[in-house]
């Protein structure tokens, strides 16, 4: 079986982009991670990616003109990599018109809610936290999904709950779907790796 190559893409701490290399190099996914790309020079994701010796970039607006430029670039990255599948870790940009053709029915991306509550334009890290416990949820979770246009569209791959705790605040909550997200996103990949997930 020949082993996937995938793109990740993060934006922050990378711990998912982690858990991910992890279980390449473990052989639970069969995938090898050919390019990780940030639109943050600073981001914790790109460190991990020099760590595993795995090629990096930076590539956002501060460098480029204009988002269509950023999304050629990072779109080329992806090309010359030969890149069959993209993921998204924590990445907090949408995805240009070239990516989303060139690479249609070939992304994945990880959101903690358990979509579609708690998605869509201005739904990220924290602030789905916030919004989950404001709301008097019983529980929250995780969901993979692929992307499709709009923000955390796309068809729903893989879920996950997690039960709330009447002591949670948005931060101790994070923690404990952040440890989901790990577990979901590695198996589902390996689904996806092993042909069981079909995009």
């Amino acid at each position: 079986m020949r082993k996937l190559n995938i793109g990740i893409l993060a934006s922050h701490g990378g711990s998912n982009l982690q858990a991910i290399v992890d279980a390449c190099k473990a052989e639970i996914i069969i995938a090898t991670p050919v390019v990780v790309i940030s639109n943050n020079s600073k981001s914790g994701a790109l460190k991990r990616a020099k760590n595993e010796g795995i090629p990096y970039f930076h590539i956002s607006k501060s460098l480029y003109d204009d988002d269509n430029e950023v999304d050629y670039q990072i779109t080329q990255k992806l090309l010359r990599y030969e890149v069959d599948l993209i993921v998204l870790a924590g990445y907090m940009k949408r995805l240009g018109e070239s990516i989303m053709s060139t690479f249609e029915n070939r992304i994945v991306n990880v959101h903690p809610s358990l979509l579609p509550k708690f998605g869509g334009k201005g739904m990220y890290g924290i602030k789905v936290h916030e919004s989950v416990l404001e709301a008097g949820e019983d529980k929250t979770g995780v969901t993979i999904h692929k992307v499709e246009g709009e923000y955390d569209r796309g068809a729903i791959l893989a879920q996950s709950e997690v039960q709330i705790r009447e002591d949670d605040t948005p931060f101790s909550l994070k923690d404990r779907v952040l440890i989901v997200e790990h577990e979901l996103y590695v198996e589902t990949l390996r689904q996806i790796s092993l042909g069981k997930i079909k995009l």
